[in-house]
């Protein structure tokens, strides 16, 4: 039996993906979480094969809750669920040591064969998770600095106001969104805002 954990907030999401589990052979549901910390804690005691992990989560988010799960336990297997479409949380989650990404609309077939799949030692990325990948494979990453600017953008801060916050002048932070507009291929600040969140490189 491959015994599983899933982690999401929203309960009519979880009872789904219960329903689903419970009607497979081959699969047993062991523990549900609605937060990330409550998934470390239930991965510490139930110790699942697969774990089902949304992203966006209360207390600790879903990137943050496998960091710390497979600290203790490198060879925890983890599924992302989620409805984030935006390449760099993509990325994110798999350098965080996930071993699949779904997105939340996709068929249940699709999913348990990606359970089985990644139970067997395989990573599973489906075609229109590596599309969102392979469109902005070539573009040039955003700096650390670059995205704590874009970060103050939705609050509506000018430029001598996220200067102030960051303890940098505002030439500075104008270099910055002019980088960052290049990168992003936006004609204005408005722009590349809209494009930040929608690839999931901020959030609001």
């Amino acid at each position: 039996m491959i015994r599983i954990l899933t982690v999401d907030d929203h309960p009519l999401f979880r009872e789904g993906l219960a329903a689903v589990i419970e009607n497979q052979a081959d699969m047993t549901l062991v523990a549900t979480a609605s937060n990330g910390r409550e998934a470390v804690q239930l991965f510490q005691k139930h110790r699942p094969d697969i774990t089902l992990m949304d992203l966006r989560l209360p207390e600790l988010n879903g990137i943050d809750a496998m960091i710390a799960i497979r600290l203790e336990f490198p060879e925890a297997r983890v599924i992302v669920v989620s409805t984030s479409e935006g390449d760099a949380e993509i990325r994110s989650a798999l350098r965080a040591g996930a071993c699949g990404y779904m997105f939340k609309n996709m068929c249940p077939a699709e999913l348990v064969e990606v359970i089985r799949q990644v139970k067997a030692g395989k990573k599973s990325v489906p075609s229109t998770v590596a599309v969102q990948l392979a469109e902005h494979i070539n573009d040039v990453a955003l700096t650390a600095r670059e995205i704590e600017v874009l970060a103050h953008l939705p609050g509506g801060n000018r430029n001598s106001e996220i200067g102030a916050k960051l303890f940098i002048s505002e030439d500075t932070v104008k270099r910055h969104m002019k980088n960052i507009m290049e990168k992003l291929n936006a004609r204005d600040r408005t722009q590349a805002m809209t494009i930040a969140i929608r690839r999931g490189i901020i959030k609001i």
